[in-house]
């Protein structure tokens, strides 16, 4: 997820040992998981209100199709190929079993 290797994951700990202090490590480490934690579940919750709120149709909504690049890339392309299976439906594209 983070793309963090072994010698940075020790490096993070050693800063955080240095930073915090040994005694109050584990408290800082329970508080951070907590937070973040809460923040999963805002987001969920936000996304299934927006969800709910946009009705039927949008139940298979990622937040991700919110960006709006995303968003107008993925209608663009959507109906592009509706275009192209509407105009030429018999120039699809097939495989050659020889070079199976």
């Amino acid at each position: 997820m983070f793309n963090i290797g072994g010698g940075e994951f020790l490096f993070l700990a050693f800063l955080g040992l240095v930073l915090v202090g040994p005694d109050k490590l584990p408290k800082v480490a329970q508080d951070s998981a907590r937070m973040l934690l809460k923040l999963k579940k805002f987001a969920q919750n936000t996304t299934n209100e927006i969800k709910q709120n946009l009705g039927p149709g949008y139940e298979d909504l990622q937040v991700e199709d919110l960006n709006p690049k995303r968003f107008v890339k993925k209608h663009i392309i959507d109906s592009m190929a509706a275009i192209e299976a509407e105009s030429e439906p018999d120039k699809k594209a097939r495989i050659d079993p020889d070079i199976l």
